[in-house]
């Protein structure tokens, strides 16, 4: 109860018990306080009846609690969502997506992606205090979406982040020929590689793919005509000793660090192709230049 001297207030007064995360009404009410005590700058509304005390800070984690409370206990962070606690840089509240079998009964909520699908527990580990779909099950689920270039960007990023191997991903694929999605899976499973290091350069790699050019080497590692070093490249065909390089936002602060090395490949013998998020905004025209490219320099006399 608030002391006697604070009931019937606006005030500051914080229970202990409510400082922790979000919380119904209800669970306000047993430690003494009323609605009116919770419409004040004290205390942030994440939903319809749900609050949080202000002085937590307002990130994902916060809202991610606030969904949890308002899901059945047999849920399951699932998607993007899972694979943001499992450790990947991915959106994990655009929209938060959750998993629960098709016998539970659920509401969908508002800012909240609901699956409906099988969801034994031998796919479900805690993570973070979360439940959340397992690294194969996230992966599986990221990698037989609609859109083929997403699907392996997720299981590039999967497989690099240590999540799933490749071959156990490819073993349940040939073990579970009918499941929903395998036909997706299967085909990002042959574009994808764990070399990719970020997830512009599997786009940028897709883009060669799909228009039927040869699979470039990835983290290729390049030297002179000596057997000097001279550095690690994103992708590389050695029939026509032609980089391509994929400049992201970090490529203004290494500007004079990738300007040299470039300098050096050159002088080297080697051909560079630089690209950027803008490139990638217009499907065909990286893989145009890059075809032209290889064109010139495969014919005789070319290089």
């Amino acid at each position: 109860m608030l002391p006697p001297e604070l009931q019937g207030l606006h005030v500051t007064y914080v229970p202990i018990e409510l400082r922790g995360g979000p919380f119904a009404v209800a669970r306000a009410r047993d430690v003494g306080l009323k609605w009116d005590n919770l419409q004040t700058r004290q205390w942030r509304r994440m939903a319809r009846g749900q609050y949080a005390w202000s002085g937590l800070p307002y990130e994902t984690e916060l809202k991610l609690r606030a969904v949890e409370l308002r899901l059945p206990s047999e849920y399951a962070f699932s998607g993007t969502t899972a694979a943001w606690i499992l450790g990947l840089d991915m959106p994990p509240c655009e929209p938060i997506e959750a998993t629960v079998a098709r016998d539970v009964r659920a509401r969908a909520r508002v800012g909240v992606k609901l699956r409906r699908a099988s969801l034994p527990e031998e796919d479900v580990v805690i993570e973070g205090g979360f439940r959340v779909t397992n690294g194969l099950r996230t992966a599986r689920d990221l990698g037989s979406r609609a859109d083929l270039f997403e699907s392996v960007v997720a299981i590039d990023m999967a497989l690099r982040g240590g999540l799933v191997e490749l071959s156990t991903l490819a073993s349940w694929v040939n073990c579970n020929p009918g499941a929903k999605g395998v036909k997706r899976l299967r085909r990002a499973l042959e574009l994808a590689d764990p070399l990719a290091e970020s997830p512009m350069e599997t786009r940028l790699r897709l883009e060669l793919a799909t228009a039927g050019l040869p699979t470039p080497c990835l983290q290729a590692e390049l030297h002179d005509f000596h057997g000097q070093f001279l550095g690690r490249v994103d992708m590389y065909y050695p029939d026509a000793r032609l980089v391509i390089e994929y400049d992201g936002q970090n490529h203004k602060e290494r500007l004079v660090e990738d300007l040299r090395r470039q300098n050096a490949l050159v002088n080297a013998g080697y051909h560079v192709l630089r690209f950027t998020s803008p490139d990638l905004r217009s499907r065909g025209v990286v893989a145009s230049q890059v075809r032209r490219a290889r064109n010139l320099l495969l014919r005789p006399g070319g290089r």
